[in-house]
């Protein structure tokens, strides 16, 4: 049997073509015929988004009832065409991501055009729901969440040096003034979110999922309180370690490689920025059993998540092949945090586009170094970041993800604020 070689999304060299099989027998103009009625098919079902569909025999397909048309794609061969046809949601990226595929004119463009023309979700059928709960129930155990996050944030730290800020913040920043720069807008997040917390010095604060640290040498250095950061991603451990000796905080930060659902001890504020993705519904009451067998009566908690307006699982190319076991609830979701053991909601705020532009800014500084990932990794590797970094962008922009903030207490704490104004007031 000869050798299949795999790239780095692990698909098969004889896999690639076997969709092309499904043609045999058929001539090259009926061949066509039938792939032109697929795809208008295809594009139909998906609002029939403006596009110039380009294929390797150099014809073309103009989808959008003829409409001008800024944007599109050439199809290199067959076999993509029907991987495509017959998988879109996760085939498109693979062959996008190996060269296989090209967008004709700007990535970002691209997919808005493609999100914007998207018909309302019909609901799932009942086998359709079972696959997704399943799919999620199976992978966020406290052994599978460990190697979710080992396969996207132990990359390396080099690599994500390369395009985020000085501090690695990797959630969305917040741009306080239209001017603010990408590193200005990520302080900017961590005071907001300290500041939402009213910190106050010699309090005790637990995070969880502390990613590379920062927020935790924020709130030790500028708000006087200690702080235990939970994580399971050695890389970002070791980075968050050395960065507390530099910084003259290790004193005032313990980092904890240890899961969420193991934290103990009492703290006055519970944060945790970017993990809940990772935690799955299934799991929100022991997030909240965790929260509140640790929060003090007076305590204040808040969290930070990617979320969607309707619940819906991630597109399997993004869970498959960069965010494995990930998903962003609903606010009605995250409820299952809160009600069971009756947390009081004081605020929440979306902050999606924030979150565009934050996207913008790591596409930007991503692009600008792609030549030194590629030699880190491979093009293909460069090329699937570069479409999942677009394609988050485009996400957020077109309103089909969100960004929350809940801040939440316990229900007898009366000791709250009457207004927001001790978010934006210098000094408070």
């Amino acid at each position: 049997m000869k050798d299949e070689k795999t790239d780095f999304l692990g698909i098969s060299s004889g896999s690639r073509d076997g969709a092309a099989a499904l043609l045999r027998g058929h001539g090259e103009r009926d061949a066509l015929g039938i792939e032109r009625r697929l795809l208008q098919k295809l594009a139909a079902s998906m609002g029939d988004p403006p596009l110039l569909i380009r294929l390797w025999d150099g014809s073309e397909i103009r989808l959008g009832g003829g409409a001008p048309v800024d944007v599109g794609i050439t199809i290199h061969d067959r076999g993509a065409l029907w991987r495509m046809l017959l998988h879109p949601e996760l085939h498109f990226g693979d062959d996008y991501s190996t060269g296989r595929i090209e967008v004709n004119g700007d990535l970002v463009q691209f997919l808005e055009t493609l999100f914007l023309s998207r018909p309302p979700l019909a609901s799932d059928g009942f086998m359709e729901q079972l696959r997704n709960r399943f799919a999620r129930a199976s992978c966020n155990t406290l052994a599978g969440s460990r190697q979710n996050i080992q396969h996207h944030y132990d990359l390396s730290n080099d690599f994500y040096s390369l395009w985020l800020d000085e501090r690695m913040q990797y959630t969305c920043a917040y741009f306080a003034t239209p001017e603010a720069s990408l590193a200005e807008a990520q302080v900017a997040k961590l005071d907001h979110v300290c500041r939402k917390l009213r910190l106050k010095p010699g309090e005790t604060v637990f995070e969880a999922g502390c990613g590379w640290g920062g927020l935790a040498r924020h709130m030790a250095r500028n708000y006087g309180v200690k702080v235990r950061a939970f994580n399971i991603s050695r890389e970002q451990l070791r980075y968050a370690r050395a960065r507390a000796r530099e910084e003259g905080v290790e004193d005032w930060v313990e980092y904890v490689e240890d899961d969420y659902r193991n934290i103990t001890g009492t703290c006055d504020a519970f944060v945790s920025v970017g993990m809940l993705e990772h935690v799955g519904v299934e799991h929100y009451r022991e997030l909240g059993e965790v929260v509140d067998r640790c929060l003090s009566e007076d305590g204040r908690g808040l969290i930070h998540s990617i979320g969607k307006n309707r619940a819906r699982p991630m597109t399997p190319w993004i869970e498959r092949r960069i965010f494995p076991g990930a998903y962003p609830p609903t606010l009605g979701q995250m409820m299952e945090i809160f009600e069971p053991r009756e947390f009081s909601i004081l605020d929440v705020e979306n902050l999606r586009l924030h979150y565009a532009r934050t996207l913008d800014g790591w596409l930007e500084r991503f692009d600008a170094r792609q030549d030194e990932i590629e030699r880190m990794f491979d093009r293909s590797f460069v090329r699937a970041w570069r479409f999942y970094l677009a394609s988050s962008l485009a996400s957020f922009s077109t309103g089909s993800l969100q960004l929350f903030q809940v801040l939440f207490t316990r229900p007898r704490n009366n000791a709250i604020p009457w207004t927001r104004a001790h978010l934006y007031r210098e000094g408070d």
